[in-house]
This record gives C-alpha cells, sequence and structure tokens, in this order.
C-alpha cells in the first residue's frame, strides 16, 4: 500500500518527536518516498542527521527555506509532491497557526501550499490539551475535509502527569497512513454505524483449558482501522486479542468477550443500534457439555468430552434484521472455498460473504496478509489476490458499499 507513495513529515517541538523516527523507518521499508521537514523547536529534541540517515533523503528545516530562490520555493516543491502530510507531533503552537491559516515557517508554509489529506498526531501536556483556545483551535481544523486526526491518547506523560496529552503510537499511525494514501481522505462512511466482530471465541471446558482457533483478530482489527478512516462510527466486539494488536486500534468502541455466548448476546443487544454488521470473528461451533469451576485433573479427563452446539449469531441476527441493515459473514475454509461460502451466504440470509483461504500460505489465521473472494446475495464476485489484510479490509468496504 506504500511502494512509491510520497509523503510528507512535519516534525513538531515535542518530546514524542523520538517517536516519529520509527513511523519514517517503517515507511522507508514498507517502499514509500519520504521528506521530512523539521521545525525549529522539533530540533531542539531530534537532529536532521537523524531524520536523513532514517529517511535516505535530505531533512529540511527553516534554514533551507530562507535560502535564496534558484529554482521553485522550496514550500512550493514540497506541496506539490506529497501524497500525504503527517504533522507529528502536532503542538499548541503549530496548531493554533494551522486553525487561522497563519504561515511563518517552512512546515506551516508547505501546509499552505499543498492540496493533499493532512494527518494530525497530536502531543502535548494534559493542562496544555485542555484549555478552552486548544480545543476551539481543535474544533475548527475538525471541520476542514482536508484534516484527518489520531489521538491524543491517555497514559503516562513526559511531565509525570496521567492524563490525554500522549501521541499516537506508530503502530496507530502507520495504519492510518496507509489508510489515507488508499482513500486520498474521503469519508464515505460518515453516517455509518457499524459493528464488527474479531477474534477467535473459546470455550472453557475448566478455569485452564478451553477449546478454540487460532484466529488471532487482526482481520476484525483491519476492518475497523479502514471504516474509523472513512468516517464510520465503530464498535469492535473481540474475543481475546493480544494487547499489541489492541494498542494499534484508533479510538474506536471496543467490547471484550471470551465465550461465543457472551459474544451472542451483545451482538444481539447492539445490532438494532448499527447498520452494518461485519462478523470477521471465527466463533466457535462446539462447547463442552459442563463446565468445572476447579481444574480438573489430568486423570478425571477421561478419553472422551461429551460436547454441545453454541448459538448460531449469525443465524439469529439475520432473524431480526431491519430493512437497511446488513449482515456481512466470513467463511473460512480449505480446498474449494466458493461452494461452502456460496452455501453459508444463503443459508444464513447473509448480503456478502467473504470466502476466505486459510490453507494459502501467507494468508488466512494469524497472517499479516490474506485473500479471498467476494459474493453478495445479488451474484456479484469479486476476486482479492494476496495483500495486507488492510488492504482487503478496505476492498471489502468497497463492496460493500
Amino acid at each position: 500500500m506504500l511502494i512509491q507513495k510520497k509523503i510528507l513529515i512535519g516534525i513538531g517541538g515535542g518530546i514524542a518527536a523520538y517517536k516519529v523516527c520509527e513511523v519514517i523507518s517503517t515507511l522507508f521499508q514498507q517502499g514509500a518516498q519520504v521528506r521530512v521537514i523539521l521545525t525549529q523547536g522539533a530540533q531542539q529534541f531530534i537532529t536532521p542527521l537523524t531524520i536523513s540517515t532514517l529517511s535516505r533523503h535530505q531533512a529540511y528545516t527553516d534554514q533551507d527555506f530562507w535560502q535564496p530562490v534558484h529554482t521553485r520555493p522550496l514550500h512550493i516543491e514540497l506541496g506539490e509532491w506529497g501524497d500525504l502530510l503527517v504533522i507529528a507531533p502536532l503542538t499548541a503552537n503549530t496548531l493554533g497557526k494551522l486553525s487561522h491559516g497563519l504561515a511563518d515557517n517552512l512546515l506551516t508554509n508547505t501546509v499552505l501550499a499543498s492540496l493533499c489529506p493532512i494527518l494530525l498526531a497530536p502531543a502535548m501536556n494534559t493542562e496544555m490539551w485542555e484549555q478552552q483556545t486548544v480545543q476551539q483551535n481543535w474544533q475548527q481544523l475538525q471541520t476542514n475535509p482536508r484534516y484527518h486526526s489520531i489521538g491524543p491518547e491517555a497514559g503516562l506523560l513526559a511531565c509525570d502527569r496521567r492524563g490525554t496529552g500522549r501521541m499516537a503510537e506508530p503502530e496507530q499511525i502507520i495504519p492510518s497512513i496507509q489508510s489515507l494514501l488508499y482513500t486520498q481522505g474521503k469519508r464515505d462512511l460518515r453516517g455509518k454505524s457499524i459493528l464488527i466482530s474479531a477474534g477467535g471465541t473459546r470455550e472453557h471446558l475448566d478455569p485452564v483449558r478451553f477449546i478454540g482457533n487460532p484466529s488471532s483478530g487482526k482481520m476484525g482489527i483491519a476492518i475497523a482501522q479502514a471504516a474509523y478512516t472513512r468516517g464510520a462510527t465503530v464498535t469492535l466486539v473481540h474475543a481475546p486479542i493480544s494487547s499489541e494488536l489492541l494498542s494499534a486500534l484508533p479510538p474506536v468502541t471496543r467490547i471484550p468477550v471470551v465465550s461465543a455466548q457472551e459474544m451472542h448476546a451483545y451482538l444481539l443487544e447492539a445490532f438494532p443500534q448499527h447498520q452494518w454488521l461485519i462478523m470477521s470473528a471465527a466463533v466457535g461451533d462446539v462447547q463442552p457439555a459442563t463446565y468445572s469451576h476447579q481444574k480438573l485433573s489430568k486423570k478425571s479427563l477421561g478419553d472422551r468430552l461429551d460436547l454441545k452446539p453454541v448459538p448460531d449469531i449469525l443465524t439469529d441476527l439475520a432473524s431480526r434484521k431491519q430493512p437497511g441493515q446488513l449482515l456481512i459473514g466470513f467463511a473460512a475454509q480449505t480446498g474449494d472455498i466458493i461452494q461452502p461460502a456460496l452455501e453459508k451466504l444463503q443459508r444464513k440470509q447473509l448480503d456478502v460473504i467473504v470466502a476466505n483461504p486459510v490453507d494459502k500460505v501467507d494468508a488466512g489465521f494469524n497472517s499479516d496478509r490474506n485473500q479471498g473472494i467476494f459474493l453478495d446475495s445479488q451474484g456479484r464476485k469479486k476476486t482479492i489476490n494476496l495483500c495486507t489484510k488492510l488492504e482487503l479490509a478496505h476492498q471489502l468496504l468497497d463492496f460493500i458499499s
């Protein structure tokens, strides 16, 4: 998604500037062309040498901006060059300038000389962030369709205060960059309320043993990231997922569950308030017939485990679907993936299904990439070749729309 994309990064004067080094390095490794502008304040925290080494290109400063012009002005060249501009960390000072259309350095002049989408990652002390004037400036920028944001997060700040103002982590910023490059900044899902399930449910036999599956939840996370970037209101209902993956999520509503029963109960309650449900979770088919509140000894397990079915979430949701609601499912298959998916689409009265080959190399469970075939109730079909799960998520949202 990043190969040969042209990404401008403006670094503001805040301690969070060190995090941007990982962003720059990751973008370069994934094939992007990166140009970086350092404000005067940013140079108090990180050097042009560090940035030029990571980006493999000269780092630009205000000193370059004020040099005699021998060709075209630098801010014009940079503004026309970029496919996307990222400002991280966004300081209160730069925020104020952007909200009032002011330009007194290379970064702010480049903003005004550009037309591409802009991703903002604010970072500052909590008291600064919560100042009325700062919040007014922030809300003013939110009305401009060019500006998109990630963060700030709550947590431990450099001032030893716990509160809102922490810059988003690189794991959150990178998917936002990828999504904005894919959508070119469009918010085509604004006004949509989307419910997404993710991860593999666990059916416990006792407190330490369970029947489960190898789903990591990466596909559901990617769909949530894509839908949020495109303006949707997102609720993610997830079975156990690693904290590392959850930390990459934008600020969507998260509902943690463990078993199919818990997921079933929440989705039935929440479905009427949402227009789309994308069921990417790998829900178990059976559960132990009995549960022991004490750990069972190995000897007491025996050689046979009595099982019973878990609730059929999609079938129950389909029976409650109202006009205007869409129900999207996944069919993880080996071998022939199309016929079982079509049968599931019809049997469970789905609008769209993703036939997902989990026996392919570097696709399916716990992989960063995926492939599949989209099928819908109107007979449409679209094959998606191997790509990142985030790109597949965006193509799925395109197909549903």
